[in-house]
């Protein structure tokens, strides 16, 4: 390709969305409320644990409250939900995170259906996801809204293109379909069962990888000039794309670390400072 490919800075873009934070917290403050997220951990999970250390730094660093509970690795589904309507309750918690995935005797899906619409900052309820592909969502999914904010910062154009998604998590690859959607891209949904893949891939104008197996989208899968928004987080910090492959033929690209990542946890921040401001007019 003539054009250099676009390294595509997601920490950039975090510090940019975090900056912005710091005078809404500072009047929060002032005004005598402390923006508080809530996360809820269950189990031991080394790389739980470490994503629920890394949130709580984050708050810390803009002056956000953070209310860590750990749950031992044998609750119920009715006592993570008992804990979650607590929260819901308190009136200094703004933000609820129940940091995914919980141990396989929980039913997940009924304990992210107990966090209020009003503190689902993590954008993982059923009402949450029916509001975002109205495009009415108070708080989307904050991966798909990290997806679309980076777009929005490098001025990268949605509105006809064609997007291809690979992945149709509740919380990442249908969300952001329905974001792309909403702003008028063509957007095809792909997943593990789908049939000629790369055929697929090789249509996307733009591409966004999340379906959570490391370097599982090949370079000569992509359309030269096609932008990917690589949302894979695999250990070893590797991205659902492989970078030195996808490179050359791409305009722009997310780097692993680095890209999505940030954004993601920015995003979150966001959301919990908009959730203390709405309860402050409530």
């Amino acid at each position: 390709m003539s054009k250099e490919t676009l390294i595509l800075d997601g920490n950039q873009v975090a510090n940019s969305i975090k900056e912005a934070l710091k005078e809404r917290v500072e009047k929060l403050v002032q005004e005598g409320t402390t923006p508080c997220l809530a996360t809820v951990l269950v189990g031991d999970d080394p790389a739980s644990e470490t994503y629920v250390r890394m949130k709580g730094n984050a708050c810390k660093r803009l002056g956000i409250d953070s209310k860590r509970v750990v749950l031992d690795q044998m609750t119920s589904t009715e006592q993570l939900i008992h804990v979650i309507k607590e929260l819901n309750n308190d009136p200094s918690v703004h933000g609820i995170l129940l940091q995914h995935p919980v141990p396989h005797h929980i039913d997940e899906r009924a304990a992210f259906e107990a966090i209020s619409i009003e503190k689902d900052v993590d954008g993982v309820t059923m009402l949450g996801f029916a509001q975002n592909a109205f495009g009415q969502a108070l708080f989307p999914s904050c991966t798909p809204a990290a997806i679309m904010a980076i777009m929005d910062a490098y001025h990268i154009p949605i509105e006809g293109k064609h997007a291809v998604v690979v992945g149709r998590s509740p919380i990442l690859g249908k969300p952001v379909s329905m974001m792309l959607l909403n702003r008028n891209a063509t957007v095809t949904i792909c997943h593990s069962r789908t049939q000629n893949l790369d055929q697929l891939v090789s249509q996307g104008d733009i591409v966004v990888a999340a379906v959570g197996k490391p370097n599982f989208i090949q370079g000569d899968w992509i359309k030269p000039g096609a932008v990917i928004m690589d949302a894979g987080y695999n250990e070893g910090n590797i991205g659902d794309c492989d970078y030195e492959a996808c490179f050359p033929h791409a305009s722009a690209i997310t780097p692993v670390p680095g890209g999505v990542g940030p954004v993601t946890i920015a995003t979150l921040l966001k959301h919990t400072v908009d959730a203390a401001e709405r309860s402050m007019k409530a």
